[in-house]
């Protein structure tokens, strides 16, 4: 099983590039994050003509989360246990399902924004909560192969970031948002770093100021697994080329690239 994670930056805008990505790569299961529309917009048809179910969570115009299997879609929810809501508005950033027997999460971490805004707060109660329901999940059935994959919003390491200089006062680099990220870590396996050692290896770029071309990047799209699917993993890779830009006249490409696991 080919297992890919992909934030997608609005779906409609991009549903030829990932359609055309998902044949390339032969990939069986994508999760989605930033799919920015409705369940009612989502661009079902194009993923069921390639053989894939599709479910997915979006209430506006921003985050929204999926999941696209040809391997089976069962047992779908919506957000997990205890996931905490930010001015009372409950956010569509996760969605979980069973395809082809593993446990997948599609998740869409919090930006944070700024230190001292409240979204950064939320940031980290988001993060503990996940971190408290997940190790629920893997305590409960130690040999279930459950993966948590998405956009993080954090670069666990300095190595991760193309220039620490540039983030000192900045959000995905902070020490607490590390540690949250290091308290799931210690649960959960990021199974794509053994194949992708850094430093200089990203998995997002900002569109200003050429940062793409100048591998100017961030490293902040993980794929973390479960002891039981950590032992199933055969390979891993960033797919940098997915976010060269196309021909002119084609749509931007995300400023994210897929990252992706064979079982």
């Amino acid at each position: 099983m080919r297992l890919a994670t992909w934030n997608v930056n609005s779906i409609r805008s991009r549903i030829d590039r990932v359609t055309g990505w998902l044949e390339r790569a032969d990939v069986d299961v994508l999760a989605m994050q930033e799919t920015k529309c409705t369940d009612e917009q989502f661009p079902t048809m194009p993923f069921a003509a390639l053989g894939y179910e599709v479910a997915h969570v979006g209430h506006n115009q921003w985050n929204g989360v999926a999941i696209a299997s040809r391997v089976g879609l069962d047992d779908v929810q919506l957000g997990f246990d205890g996931q905490p809501a930010f001015n009372d508005v409950d956010e569509a950033r996760a969605i979980g399902a069973t395809c082809g027997g593993v446990r997948v999460w599609s998740l869409y971490v919090p930006n944070g924004r700024t230190v001292q805004d409240p979204h950064y707060a939320y940031k980290l109660e988001w993060l503990a909560a996940l971190r408290n329901t997940a190790t629920g999940w893997r305590d409960t059935d130690p040999a279930a192969p459950i993966a948590l994959v998405g956009d993080w919003n954090i670069a666990p390491t300095d190595d991760d970031v193309w220039d620490m200089a540039v983030f000192t006062h900045s959000t995905h680099v902070t020490a607490p948002e590390r540690a949250a990220f290091r308290a799931i870590e210690e649960r959960f396996a990021d199974v794509v770093r053994p194949f992708t050692p850094g430093p200089g290896v990203y998995t997002y770029w900002d569109y200003t100021q050429l940062r793409f071309p100048k591998r100017q990047g961030m490293r902040i799209d993980f794929i973390l697994g479960s002891p039981a699917l950590e032992a199933r993993v055969t390979h891993g890779e960033i797919a940098r080329d997915e976010r060269k830009p196309g021909k002119k006249g084609t749509p931007a490409p995300s400023d994210h690239a897929p990252v992706f696991v064979d079982l």
